[in-house]
């Protein structure tokens, strides 16, 4: 029984900072590339409960709307435009670079997996999602 090899990928969080002039900011997502196994995904959770602690007059359903964009346009949506319709990588990089929007990319991070669509998964456990008591 061999073990899987094991690929460089890159991950970006995916924050969202309602009001950008304070710069608070919580996680809302993550995008996962991994170019030896052709992969582009993400993971999305809006927690609007923490969204109303920093911002009660943000709008999460534009939040969601924009999370949701950048999800899209990773799977290649048809109505994800032309980004939507790059390469795998240059996707990323899109998705990647720096904006003064209300969703924001973190810097790009690097690790190793055998599973890049399980490490999508496990990356929003760890990163977006609430601990579990």
């Amino acid at each position: 029984m061999s073990t899987p090899a094991m690929e460089t990928y890159e991950y970006a969080v995916l924050r969202v900072v309602p009001r950008v002039e304070r710069g608070e900011s919580i996680n809302a997502g993550v995008l996962v590339y991994c170019r030896q196994r052709d992969y582009l995904g993400s993971r999305v959770h809006l927690d609007v409960e923490r969204l109303r602690a920093l911002d009660p007059t943000a709008d999460p359903v534009a939040i969601a709307w924009a999370l949701q964009a950048a999800a899209d346009v990773c799977a290649a949506a048809p109505g994800a435009g032309a980004a939507g319709r790059e390469v795998l990588g240059s996707r990323f990089r899109w998705l990647t670079a720096p904006r003064s929007t209300v969703v924001q990319p973190s810097p790009v991070h690097t690790g190793l997996t055998a599973d890049p669509d399980a490490e999508a998964d496990r990356l929003l456990a760890l990163l977006v999602l609430p601990v579990q008591p």
